[in-house]
C-alpha cells in the first residue's frame, strides 16, 4: 500500500526562490504538454496516419527543444518538467477510464508544484537534499517506513511542503480496533456527527466563525491596484486566512476519523449527494464548511488500516424517515428538514431526527456485514432457534 506523508519544510530565501522557480517550470511544461497534446490530437482525427499524441511522445519533444526555446528548464531539476507531462498522461488515463474530468489548465498561486523521483533526492532525519540546493530543513522527520518513490513538493500560501509516497509492505500499521462494537454516523449541519450511541460532535465551523475576517480581507484586496506591492501582500494575508480555515477543518476531521476508527470496527455511513445539498442556497454556506467529502474520504482509509469495515448506505436510505424500533420499521411518507423529532404513529416512539438516523444506520451496518461474512443462521436455510454467535467478527485486541 502506497503512503504519503506530508511535512512542512523550513527553506531560507534562496531555497524558497529555487521551488518557486522548479514549480513555475512544472506548470509551464504541464500547459505546453496540455496544448500540444490538443493540437495533435486534432491533427490525428483529421489525418488517422498521423500518431496520436502520448505522454512519452511529448516529453522526447520538450527534450528535443527546450535548449533553444526555453534553456531556462535547465536552471532547476529535469524532474519538474519530466514529471509534469508524466502526470499529464495520468491524467489523461483517469480521464478515458471515467475516473476524472478533462485534464485543465494549471494557474499561477493555484497549482504550485512540482515532483522528484526517488533517485533525485535524499531524506536524512528532519533534512531532505534536493538537486541544486542541497540540504532543506524539515519540521518532523519521516512516519513511514517502506521504499520511497517519489517527493512533491507544493506550496499552501506562504508556507512550503513535501509530500512523500512511500511503499508500506504492511498498510495494518495501527493497532487494531478496540471493537467496541458496530457505530452509525449521522453527519449534519448543526452538528458534525451523531453518533447511535447517542453522542454529538460538534463542528469548529471554521468558515462561519472567521467569516467577517474573511469578507474584510477581501474588501481590501478588491481595493488594491493590480500589480502593486500592496496588493501582493494583501493577497498572501487573504491566502494564508484560507488555509488556516481549511487547516482547522481538517485538525477536527482528523481527530473525529481516528477517534471512531480506533473505538469501532463497523461503521455505518450515508452516501451523501453533496453536490446537490450544496445547489440549497440557504444551506451551502454551512454544507461545505463541514467537509462531508474529506470526512468519508479518511474514515475509509484509516478504517482499513486498523482492519475496520465502513459500510455505505444507499444515498436513497430512508435513515431519518424509519423507526428504528426493531419491532416496528415503520416508515413515513415524508419528514421535512425542519422537523428534528417525531413520534413514530405506529409504536407511539418518540425519535430524535439525528439519533435515529444513526440506529438506523449502525443496523444496516451490521446485517451487511454479518451477510457478506455468510456466518450461520443468516442464509435462506432452516433457522435454528438461537442464532450462532459470530466468529469471523471478532477482532483481537492488543493493548498499547
Amino acid at each position: 500500500m502506497i503512503l504519503a506523508h506530508k511535512i512542512a519544510l523550513d527553506p531560507n530565501n534562496a531555497q524558497a526562490t529555487y521551488f518557486a522557480r522548479a514549480a513555475g517550470t512544472a506548470r509551464f511544461a504541464y500547459n505546453w504538454a496540455l496544448a500540444e497534446w490538443q493540437r495533435q490530437y486534432a491533427a490525428w482525427k483529421a489525418d488517422n496516419s498521423l500518431s496520436r499524441p502520448s505522454q512519452a511522445a511529448l516529453r522526447r519533444q520538450l527534450n528535443a527543444i527546450k535548449r533553444e526555446q526555453f534553456p531556462w528548464m535547465l536552471e532547476v531539476t529535469k524532474n519538474a518538467p519530466q514529471m509534469a507531462i508524466i502526470q499529464l498522461g495520468q491524467a489523461f488515463q483517469n480521464f478515458f477510464a471515467g475516473r476524472a474530468r478533462y485534464p485543465q489548465f494549471r494557474r499561477k498561486g493555484v497549482h504550485d508544484r512540482f515532483t522528484l523521483t526517488n533517485d533525485q533526492f535524499a531524506i536524512d532525519d528532519c533534512r531532505i537534499r534536493i538537486p541544486y540546493i542541497g540540504w532543506v530543513r524539515m519540521r518532523e522527520p519521516l512516519r513511514f517506513a517502506g521504499k520511497i518513490l517519489s517527493a512533491t513538493i507544493s506550496r499552501l500560501a506562504d508556507r512550503w511542503f513535501v509530500s512523500i509516497a512511500v511503499d508500506v509492505p504492511d498498510a495494518s500499521h495501527l493497532p487494531k480496533a478496540e471493537n467496541q462494537g458496530a457505530v452509525g454516523v449521522d453527519l449534519g449541519v448543526s452538528a458534525l456527527a451523531t453518533l447511535s450511541t447517542g453522542e454529538t460532535i460538534n463542528g469548529p465551523k471554521p468558515h462561519r466563525a472567521l467569516l467577517a475576517r474573511l469578507q474584510r480581507l477581501s474588501r481590501s484586496l478588491s481595493r488594491k491596484q493590480k500589480g502593486s506591492a500592496n496588493r501582493h501582500k494583501a493577497k498572501a494575508k487573504l491566502a494564508r486566512l484560507h488555509a488556516r480555515i481549511a487547516n482547522i477543518r481538517n485538525d477536527a476531521l482528523h481527530k473525529l476519523t481516528s477517534d471512531l476508527t480506533r473505538r469501532f470496527h463497523t461503521i455505518g455511513i450515508e452516501d451523501l449527494n453533496v453536490r446537490g445539498m450544496i445547489k440549497n442556497r440557504r444551506l451551502s454556506r454551512s454544507i461545505a464548511d463541514m467537509g462531508f467529502f474529506e470526512f468519508r474520504r479518511q474514515l475509509e482509509y484509516k478504517a482499513a488500516m486498523r482492519g475496520g469495515v465502513v459500510v455505505v448506505a444507499d444515498r436513497f436510505f430512508p435513515s431519518s424517515k424509519m423507526c428504528s424500533t426493531p419491532v416496528c420499521k415503520y416508515t413515513l411518507d415524508d419528514l421535512a428538514l425542519s422537523v428534528r423529532q417525531w413520534t413514530c404513529p405506529e409504536c407511539g416512539t418518540v425519535h430524535d431526527r439525528d439519533v435515529n438516523a444513526a440506529i438506523n444506520l449502525k443496523n444496516l451496518a451490521v446485517s451487511s456485514t454479518a451477510s457478506a461474512c455468510g456466518e450461520a443462521g443468516t442464509g435462506s436455510g432452516r433457522k435454528t432457534g438461537v442464532k450462532p454467535a459470530s466468529t469471523k467478527q471478532e477482532v483481537s485486541f492488543v493493548p498499547v
